[in-house]
């Protein structure tokens, strides 16, 4: 009999440990939980680690998908994913957590494009840049009448406003003449940006990410940078003004390939506003400093945009599996874009810098 027990026992186990990932919030430690029980499930795939801590001392956990879990290949490019910046913001959060569950279990079953994007991809995610302010956020829930409540880091600072301000000095070179691209960080930096940000700072440096998104809500729509703006006009409330890139076509691409995979973030018409494709340049739509995709493409050449995916900044639980329908394919042909680009011909890269660099040799990280 204590055999038979301990045999269902951990039949029991190993069901909870493969149960698929619940259409449903989910806090900080079911959060952490949910994470070790992909890796668990596909351990020769997967990595967790952390690469910093929260105000309140919550790890800033990353899940690695690649054939090489800890190792940087020769000519494999590193994408990672970002959500829950922002703390009240938490579809970006959930669909990320799916995708993992979803990246893990087709693998498993032979899904050929997975398992061509697994190896030939080094994939980050992130699912929680913000682990403070989303549990400020919960305590509210989609019934929360507070439109910000959770927004920002347990200071109370918005860390989209929170990194170094590289444009500045791109628009002064612009004009004075100096370099467009790997601009150096200010020397007292660290002094300046909140544990968050240094974390992920720490971590832009130290991966060749060659290609980036941050996922946002309030709004559906693809934006790519830049977000500062080089000339200011009112528009409204709005400070904007078009302000694109070297690499604006590019970056309109990628925008586009999202939101054209997306259920329905091309049609344009989504949350009030218009934009044409369901996508923006930044600063068009509205103007900001110290954001962080401006810093990843002004820093490393990481090409990053932000993606608004709900009208509702924290939607019900109810509405998270048709969430993940229509950002699923999005989510996928996204991250496949950076193998595209390189065996097509295409260049990641900011004029005068090879997606080489990007690139490098062998090494552990």
């Amino acid at each position: 009999m204590s055999g038979l027990l301990s045999v269902s026992f951990h039949l029991l186990l190993l069901f909870k440990l493969v149960a698929p990932v619940t259409f449903r919030h989910h806090r900080y430690d079911e959060l952490v939980r949910t994470l070790y029980k992909v890796h668990n499930e596909c351990p020769y795939i997967t990595r967790v680690y952390s690469i910093g801590r929260s105000v309140k001392g919550r790890h800033l956990y990353v899940l690695e998908f690649s054939d090489y879990p800890g190792i940087h290949e020769p000519l494999e490019p590193e994408v990672k994913y970002v959500g829950n910046m922002h703390g009240n913001e938490v579809l970006g959060r959930e669909l990320l957590l799916q995708l993992a569950e979803f990246l893990c279990e087709e693998f498993r079953n032979g899904n050929q494009r997975i398992v061509r994007l697994v190896e030939s991809t080094r994939v980050h995610i992130l699912p929680s840049m913000n682990p403070d302010g989303y549990e400020v956020a919960a305590t509210q829930g989609a019934d929360s009448s507070g439109y910000l409540v959770g927004r920002n880091n347990a200071n109370g600072v918005d860390l989209n406003r929170n990194f170094p301000d590289l444009n500045t000095y791109i628009y002064y070179n612009e004009k004075h003449g100096g370099p467009n691209h790997h601009l150096p960080l200010p020397d007292n930096w660290k002094s300046q940006v909140e544990p968050e940000t240094q974390a992920v700072i720490q971590w832009i440096r130290s991966f060749n990410f060659v290609l980036s998104a941050n996922l946002h809500g309030g709004a559906v729509v693809a934006n790519y940078p830049f977000d500062k703006s080089l000339e200011h006009r009112v528009r409204g409330f709005r400070r904007t003004a078009n302000t694109p890139t070297p690499d604006d076509k590019l970056f309109q691409k990628l925008a586009k390939v999202y939101s054209y995979a997306h259920g329905w973030m091309h049609q344009g018409w989504n949350c009030g506003d218009y934009f044409p494709d369901g996508i923006t340049n930044g600063a068009s739509w509205y103007s900001l400093s110290k954001g962080m995709q401006d810093f990843n493409y002004l820093h490393t050449n990481c090409f990053e945009i932000t993606l608004e995916l709900s009208c509702d900044k924290f939607p019900r639980q109810e509405e998270l599996q048709r969430e993940w329908l229509g950002n699923r394919e999005a989510l996928v042909q996204f991250l496949e874009q950076v193998t595209m680009a390189i065996t097509s011909g295409c260049c990641f890269q900011v004029p005068t810098l090879s997606l080489l660099q990007h690139l490098g040799s062998t090494q552990r990280q």
